[in-house]
């Protein structure tokens, strides 16, 4: 979550209340591969509870995924919390309709993008991310491309993005959600940017946890 979302004094206070009520964090354990959860209950433990949430970056696989300058979107936003400044360059394509995407992009204008774009497939009226935070980004100049479907990130002969080549949509009948599904009109225009971040989605990264 960016300082911009949620300043870190407020989260630092409310892990405060926690460990005054005497939580005990131990920060640095991966559950797994430090301890297992076999010698957790050897250590009498009973009850375990996994709220680990979905912390990698779904692909968007099309090609060009493996060029520089080319994020997953919470691990941009993870890299930009650490205090790092993933290069990005001065345009940035943002892949995405969601509160993460609108996130993205916000923090793309802090890190110093000029031109920052929102990719999204569908119209303003399927956008999923909340009102109040499309309204933000649009305020800082965050420029929203619709109905756009990413289908290849463009690259230098030395391996770093300079676009991201999109197929121009259109509405057809709603899906099981209701809204309206994107569908292709074969007609393609390129966006030149210096780096894309996808943050269409995450999925669950059990690394070394055992649950047996």
């Amino acid at each position: 979550i960016p300082n911009f979302r949620l300043e870190k004094d407020v989260l630092n206070a409310e892990i405060d209340i926690l460990k005054d009520m005497g939580v005990t964090f131990k920060c640095g354990v991966e559950v797994g591969k430090d301890i297992t959860i076999e010698q957790l209950r050897g250590e009498g433990y009973k009850g375990f509870y996994l709220a680990i949430g979905a912390q990698k970056s779904q692909s968007l696989h099309i090609d060009g995924e493996e060029l520089g300058g080319v994020f997953g979107g919470v691990d941009f936003l993870r890299e930009v919390n650490l205090g790092n400044k993933p290069e990005i360059g001065e345009s940035c394509a943002v892949v995405g309709g969601g509160n993460v995407a609108m996130d993205v992009c916000r923090a793309a204008v802090r890190l110093g993008a000029k031109n920052t774009y929102i990719i999204y497939r569908r119209s303003a009226d399927e956008l999923p991310a909340d009102p109040e935070e499309v309204a933000e980004a649009m305020a800082e100049g965050v420029k929203f491309c619709y109905l756009n479907a990413p289908v290849e990130i463009t690259g230098t002969a030395a391996g770093k993005v300079n676009g991201l080549k999109v197929e121009i949509m259109e509405l057809g009948e709603p899906d099981e959600k209701g809204r309206r599904k994107p569908v292709g009109t074969g007609k393609f225009e390129t966006i030149a940017v210096s780096s894309v971040i996808a943050a269409i989605g995450q999925v669950v990264d059990w690394g070394t946890l055992d649950v047996g």
